[in-house]
């Protein structure tokens, strides 16, 4: 990359993927491509079984009761607003409320936003601590009889932090209400158990978990499911049509309408095997050792701030540097085949909450390495002693 060996530090946007799951979509597309759920031919039997085995992968992944709590989407986004718009709007009324945390990207903000500006909702929102912890004290005081849903992030994709996540969906369901957990910056790190968690609805996306893009999937409580009413109608969610009447399947068929991301979900399906068999808390084990080096070594950098210095977190550096601009930093990086994520990392909240406008984040995966922390971290060096290494 620009006469480099690159030095991919931007898992936090997205992921890259490994050959198994590369070679899986080929394999698909040369030797099964078909339409699902549809034909008595032999191509559509075996596309439709990859695509339920996919399903079924990630029930295991997440520790699903039933492949048939897991529902598909294009990603955590459209999760979320598949929540929001179905269980949402039938639930959420004038004068409930939504809660929220400062950690949220901006796709657990919008959403609710919405909600509540249509019903005459209050949207309410837990701090964080100058470390980006949530005040667990404050986000209990916020909860009451009026709290239809919480909506939190695993993992906060900006600064890190990974959240308390049992012990603030137990809080809230003391008090009636139901919880969506945001998990999109979680699953590549950390080992999931939607059941231990108790969560009512858990969401991420592939691309974020060695996956392809534009496929992610929705976790839901069986009974919340079957009371959902559909989000969107089309073929494959019904059972019965006329211009009468509308019999709908149910979960997750009936949240599925139209033709699906196929091959993709059955590339999410590969990812997730491959990442099991690797072992997600070896993952998260190589993680720790990465980040516990690159602290130290980032703050001996002159000027560097580290944003998010929470004890419980996950691989996400945020950074800012003395004298210079956030994109400029990344521009630089990148001639130096480092790639970075620079902006406010659709969390605007959240920076602002330590006077920012934007960070350089730098974030971890399994194929990350020491080399690449020390290619950061002397790239950081020669750029606030003003030396010409950086523009070559």
């Amino acid at each position: 990359m620009n006469g480099h060996r690159l030095v991919w530090l931007d898992n936090a946007a997205t992921t890259q993927k490994p050959q198994v799951v590369i070679d899986r979509l080929k394999h698909f597309y040369e030797h099964d491509n078909s339409n699902i759920h549809r034909a008595a031919h032999t191509l559509a039997a075996r596309s439709t079984d990859a695509y339920e085995q996919a399903r079924e992968t990630v029930r295991r992944f997440i520790n699903a009761p039933s492949k048939n709590d897991v529902v598909f989407v294009r990603g955590t986004t459209e999760g979320i607003n598949l929540i929001a718009q179905t269980w949402g709007r039938r639930h959420v009324n004038e004068g409930d409320e939504v809660v929220v945390s400062h950690l949220e990207h901006h796709a657990n903000i919008v959403p609710w936003h919405r909600l509540c500006a249509e019903k005459k909702a209050t949207l309410r929102v837990a701090p964080v601590d100058d470390r980006g912890q949530i005040i667990l004290e404050e986000y209990e005081k916020l909860l009451g009889p009026r709290t239809k849903l919480v909506s939190f992030s695993q993992v906060s994709n900006a600064l890190g932090t990974i959240t308390p996540a049992r012990e603030m969906i137990e809080l809230a369901h003391r008090h009636g209400a139901k919880v969506l957990l945001d998990g999109a910056q979680a699953v590549s790190h950390l080992s999931v158990d939607v059941q231990q968690l108790d969560c009512d609805f858990y969401v991420f996306s592939g691309h974020k978990v060695f996956a392809p893009t534009g496929i992610g999937a929705v976790f839901g409580k069986a009974p919340l499911l079957e009371a959902m009413p559909p989000w969107q109608g089309g073929g494959n969610m019904i059972q019965d049509v006329t211009f009468e009447k509308v019999v709908y399947q149910g979960a997750p068929a009936k949240f599925e309408a139209g033709t699906g991301n196929i091959a993709d979900a059955i590339g999410l399906g590969a990812a997730l095997d491959w990442l099991m068999r690797i072992g997600v808390e070896n993952v998260g084990r190589w993680e720790h050792e990465l980040l516990e080096y690159a602290t130290p070594r980032l703050l001996a950098v002159p000027g560097l701030r580290l944003i998010g210095t929470a004890p419980d977190k996950a691989g996400v550096l945020s950074f800012t540097l003395a004298g210079q601009k956030t994109e400029e930093v990344g521009g630089l990086l990148d001639k130096e085949g480092i790639a970075v994520r620079s902006g406010h990392h659709c969390a605007q909240p959240i920076l602002r909450r330590f006077g920012l406008e934007a960070t350089v984040r730098a974030s971890l995966a399994p194929y990350n390495t020491f080399e690449d922390l020390d290619a950061l971290c002397a790239a950081l060096h020669r750029l606030q002693a003003g030396k010409p290494g950086l523009a070559r």
